[in-house]
């Protein structure tokens, strides 16, 4: 069986399930402002609403799939031979804000490999999908990264810990970037950043404090167009480990290694 004809049943799903709860999220976005006291309340509410309608969508056309969700989904996540891995709202404190850079994010693991991402941004109406072998893709159209190779060139996006110690070895990671990138920015959703890097918006992007969800999608997606991934040592990624880096080139990567590793 070709990969398209393997994995399209799925991303299809997929797709139609990060529509659904990204209409759920944009109308909750709707019922407060950013001043109302209880909009932490609300957006627990829309993170609740809009994983229940991806899950339901799912297990309807895939009910002996596993499911693990930031919201506390887990069915048959450890024994299941595939698992969907749902994040509903990527990008809560942005989302509060009103500041439209946040998504849906599903992404499908099959025996412990990443083979299908659909990451949906409901304020733009882009939809990027990638499977294993398939491509990457925003509404239609083929994905392909910057390829950009050195460093001084490259526009960077690092995590930052909210709230964090100052002196959390993330910050001391970006202070050490800064001198050598172009630019470095934090846009506060991991996936979104994936889904930019692998659109050739982005060169590269590092964390130190994922989890599944906020990776699981953009894996896909980066490696269908051609970018680099690895953990901040330059090590193989693992979904269930917090680290990434995500390069538009295995030279950039080069470059970047030695310096977010020194900690």
């Amino acid at each position: 069986m070709a990969d398209t004809e393997r994995w399209q049943p799925m991303v299809e799903r997929a797709s139609l399930a990060a529509r659904k709860a990204g209409e759920i999220l944009q109308d909750w976005r709707e019922r407060f402002t950013v001043s109302e006291k209880s909009r932490s309340n609300l957006v627990t509410e829309a993170d609740f609403a809009a994983e229940k309608a991806i899950h339901e969508t799912l297990s309807e056309a895939f009910p002996d799939h596993g499911y693990l969700g930031e919201e506390g989904l887990s069915e048959n996540a450890s024994t299941a031979d595939y698992v969907w891995i749902i994040d509903p709202l990527d990008g809560t404190g942005n989302y509060v804000h009103g500041f439209p850079y946040y998504c849906v994010s599903i992404g499908l693991q099959y025996q412990g490999r990443m083979v299908v991402g659909v990451i949906y941004d409901p304020t733009r109406d882009e939809l990027f999908t990638a499977a294993e072998g398939c491509g990457a893709w925003k509404n239609g159209k083929r994905l392909q990264v910057s390829g950009t190779t050195q460093l001084s060139q490259a526009m960077c996006v690092a995590s930052l810990p909210v709230a964090g110690d100052p002196n959390h070895p993330a910050l001391a990671r970006f202070i050490r970037a800064l001198p050598h990138a172009q630019t470095i920015q934090r846009l506060g959703s991991a996936e979104m950043n994936l889904a930019y890097l692998a659109a050739g918006h982005l060169d590269a992007f590092w964390s130190s404090t994922l989890k599944p969800w906020d990776m699981a999608a953009g894996i896909v997606l980066v490696q269908e167009a051609g970018g680099t991934l690895s953990n901040l040592t330059g090590g193989p990624i693992d979904i269930h480990a917090c680290e990434i880096l995500a390069c538009s080139s295995s030279t950039l990567q080069t470059e970047l290694v030695p310096i977010l590793k020194q900690d």
